[in-house]
């Protein structure tokens, strides 16, 4: 019999408007017998907390970052023996200035960790959040883990330092490792794998059958992403633009909110919007729940994100999921997921009019789009479930931890029919 494991899940700022990924995985540990104790660094903005999951993730998640002179002091006090000063000659200043700030947060998780009995600690981030997990084994706390997310000089200072003394890590694309091997040499742990993020594919589905886009009607559009100008969704109001004075009839509805709770990036999208005379062909949604993102994308005759630079993309899996034909950019570490032409279409990042023409042509063509249907649906399904990033951390945590489903599968009662 497997041995259940106590995991700390550290995610920042959790729970998020992106984050259903992440409380997706916590269930599958869950699912799997382990005990999962929910670990954040602080709340996010009341405008991005919109999951009916929310608010019982935060009341199961202990927020560290709170300021407590007590706690800092006695984490110094437990670090400068150690070699606290050492590590900061090492990394610099602004590691150093990153450490103070997280110092109570460190000596919090590891009250904590002793409190709960964990047995190891899994980072879903490589900013600071890994120095306080870092920070916090350094004075005794359990083993912990990284998963990198994106490009390394997104996450500040003390790579080295974080992923030096990390148990193992797990990083989403073969390009972010190649970038992370580059750049970190012999400080990256001896244990490293690429693992992406998934989506559940039970949750994620149809039950009834995708139809194309019918002639006379509008083509529906979704989207679904922070409001941040990287995303690129100037870009494809700019392609709603364009398809309408090609004499395409389209609705497009955006979902997600900007990192201020709505009184940031949204007011230059709202401009925008308006500049180009989109408002009853376009709607911002905000951030919504993700049981409405799954109807807005079943409603949809196509997902499109038209990121400036993505690292992958759960946005994407989620409607190739739903068997919604999906429109991506080649950029960052897209293609690792879309394979262009076969299971989505990839166009150029910020080049309104490649993607315009590339929608028109859909538009028109209803046998694309069944089998993009068909391939997204398929390719998620076999690579992209959120059980797979579960299993690998319980395994790379303790392999003897992972139950061997292969007899179960066998004794299903279609095999054993068969």
């Amino acid at each position: 019999m497997p041995r259940p494991l106590r995991i700390g899940y550290l995610v920042p700022q959790f729970p998020g408007q992106t984050h259903i990924f992440f409380w997706r995985e916590v269930i599958a540990l869950e699912a799997m017998g382990h005990s999962v104790s929910l670990l954040s660094t602080r709340h996010p903005p009341q405008g991005l907390i919109a999951h009916d999951w929310s608010q019982d993730a935060i009341a199961r998640t202990t927020y560290l970052g709170h300021i407590d002179p007590i706690h800092a002091v006695n984490a110094l006090a437990r670090l400068l023996p150690k070699g606290l000063m050492g590590w900061i000659a090492s990394e610099g200043p602004r590691f150093g200035k990153d450490v103070l700030i997280v110092l109570a947060a460190a000596s919090k998780l590891l009250a904590e960790a002793k409190a709960q009995k964990l047995d190891h600690i899994h980072v879903h981030s490589c900013g600071r959040a890994a120095i306080i997990a870092a920070l916090c084994h350094k004075m005794g706390g359990p083993t912990y883990s990284l998963t990198l997310h994106g490009p390394l000089q997104d996450y500040g200072s003390g790579q080295r330092f974080k992923w030096s003394n990390a148990a193992f890590g797990t990083i989403i694309t073969q390009k972010l490792m190649d970038e992370a091997i580059e750049e970190l040499g012999d400080a990256l742990p001896e244990r490293i794998e690429i693992r992406p993020m998934g989506v559940d594919t039970s949750v994620m589905k149809r039950k009834t059958p995708y139809k194309p886009v019918e002639h006379g009607q509008p083509m529906r559009l979704f989207s679904c992403g922070r409001l941040n100008v990287v995303k690129g969704h100037q870009d494809l109001m700019s392609s709603v633009r364009q398809l309408l004075d090609m004499g395409v009839d389209v609705r497009l509805e955006i979902a997600g909110e900007d990192d201020a709770g709505g009184t940031g990036y949204r007011a230059e999208l709202e401009a925008h919007l308006k500049q180009l005379r989109l408002q009853d062909h376009v709607k911002l949604l905000g951030a919504i729940d993700a049981g409405l993102v799954r109807q807005k994308l079943l409603e949809a005759h196509a997902f499109v994100l038209a990121s400036w630079h993505e690292p992958l993309g759960v946005a994407y899996m989620e409607a190739m999921a739903c068997g919604v034909p999906t429109f991506g950019t080649d950029a960052g570490g897209v293609s690792e997921l879309i394979d262009d032409g076969k299971n989505g279409i990839l166009v150029p990042p910020k080049n309104p009019s490649v993607l315009a023409r590339v929608l028109r042509d859909f538009a028109g063509n209803p046998e694309l789009a069944m089998r993009l249907s068909t391939a997204g649906r398929a390719h998620v399904v076999e690579n992209f479930s959120s059980e797979l990033g579960a299993q690998t951390i319980v395994r790379m945590i303790d392999p003897d931890s992972v139950t061997d489903t292969s007899a179960e599968e066998e004794t299903t009662p279609e095999t054993a029919e068969a």
